[in-house]
């Protein structure tokens, strides 16, 4: 990561990245939607293929000159295809929300209904929201989680599926914690003669490894981002059966595209390969693992956790028996060196600005080498933060700490700066 061009050129820009390397490093970050790309990846996204238009798919291209665009793209393809079993892939879409806009763009009619999970139940923005495209274009219908086990209420969801008569039921979710259940959804959107599309963006790396059941088998379409638990680029990805292909295909270019990201489908080439391998795996179990620690180690220290624990990498804290609300959280956190994110709850009755909740993600300290043991850690001093969030004494105490657990387990520790 040699950046001595840039420092001489734009040391604005080069102070920023390497603050952001230091805060990297010196941070626990626990944000559930957020990965540390390899090296490997932060090479191909940063190589020449940056320079690259290749409008059109390989060996079918606009521009001259693609022959080796052709080559990381057809890579990035059949990885991605082994990977997830898929039969048909575009990996062109520059981000989660375009790949599901695809879709959208190529199966539905303005005015059409779609059926998905609520944003303030673990939902996300591009499942219905009104201030979104897909909930300004679509008529939404919503489904929840039970008030009292915060699962999803999969009665309900057939209940909906049968009065409104949706074009597409969504799976999926940005912070739910528990297994879905993709089979139990494509036999509703069979009995209503719906598309299936699951959205696995925060899953995707651990179904990839058969630690959450896939939705490949199930789904007409399957959309991901492709960093998160996969660790690799920003940016997105459509799996579905091949009799779609050529109409997804045709969305995402030219419908709502236009030269697709070289530069960042040579880095999915990368991140692809990293997830075919057994080490990978070994992550992605251990993701989970210390994710069921943290939920229990926090759990003993008398914080309430939606649903009770998680099978994931994620798991969704409720504050309300805290006192102290998720953006309150959010930032006496983040200045003990903790950096998460406020987030919603379901049946929440404070706005999306401020939340009842915060939302909390092992990827990131398991991509550092941490264990059950750091969980427990990690856990008593979030506990000290949460009940002291206004003591300075204490949150210095906790910032030490972090101080000393991120010097053990280092990242990104030889960048050349």
């Amino acid at each position: 990561m040699n950046m001595n061009e840039l420092k001489k050129f734009d040391p604005e820009v080069y102070n920023a990245i390497v603050n952001e390397i230091k805060r990297e490093q010196n941070k626990i970050v626990l944000i559930a939607s957020e990965n540390y790309a390899s090296k490997a990846v932060l090479e191909a996204q940063g190589s020449v293929f940056t320079n690259k238009y290749a409008e059109g798919y390989p060996n079918r291209r606009y521009y001259g000159g693609c022959e080796y665009a052709d080559v990381v793209e057809s890579l990035a393809i059949n990885r991605a295809k082994e990977l997830f079993g898929a039969e048909h892939v575009n990996v062109q879409p520059h981000s989660g929300t375009q790949a599901n806009m695809a879709v959208y763009f190529a199966m539905l009619k303005p005015g059409d209904k779609i059926l998905g999970l609520s944003l303030n139940h673990g939902g996300h923005l591009s499942h219905g929201v009104q201030v979104n495209f897909s909930g300004m274009l679509y008529k939404t219908i919503s489904y929840g989680v039970d008030r009292e086990t915060g699962l999803i209420d999969y009665e309900e969801v057939r209940e909906l599926a049968m009065r409104h008569r949706p074009k597409l039921i969504l799976a999926g979710a940005s912070a739910y914690s528990r297994i879905i259940e993709f089979r139990v959804l494509s036999d509703i959107a069979k009995e209503v003669n719906a598309y299936f599309l699951a959205d696995i963006a925060h899953i995707a790396g651990l179904v990839a490894t058969g630690n959450h059941p896939s939705p490949v088998p199930y789904a007409d379409f399957v959309t991901t981002t492709t960093h998160k638990t996969l660790k690799g680029p920003r940016g997105g990805m459509i799996m579905c059966k091949a009799e779609y292909a050529r109409a997804i295909d045709k969305m995402v270019f030219p419908g709502i595209q236009g030269g697709p990201l070289m530069h960042v489908i040579a880095a999915k080439a990368v991140a692809f390969k990293d997830a075919l391998s057994p080490e990978f795996g070994r992550y992605q179990l251990q993701i989970i693992k210390n994710a069921k620690e943290l939920a229990d180690a926090l759990m003993n220290k008398g914080i309430k956790i939606i649903s009770g624990g998680t099978d994931t990498h994620l798991m969704l804290i409720d504050l309300t028996g805290k006192k102290i609300t998720g953006s309150d959280a959010e930032k006496a956190l983040d200045s003990a060196g903790i950096t998460l994110n406020k987030n919603s709850i379901p049946y929440d009755k404070l706005p999306a600005a401020i939340t009842s909740g915060i939302r909390i993600g092992t990827p990131i300290v398991t991509r550092r080498k941490m264990k059950e043991p750091e969980m427990v850690l990690i856990a008593d001093l979030i506990s000290r933060v949460l009940d002291n969030p206004e003591h300075s004494p204490a949150i210095n105490r906790v910032r030490e700490k972090i101080k000393a657990l991120c010097k053990k387990f280092p990242v990104y520790e030889d960048m050349g700066i």
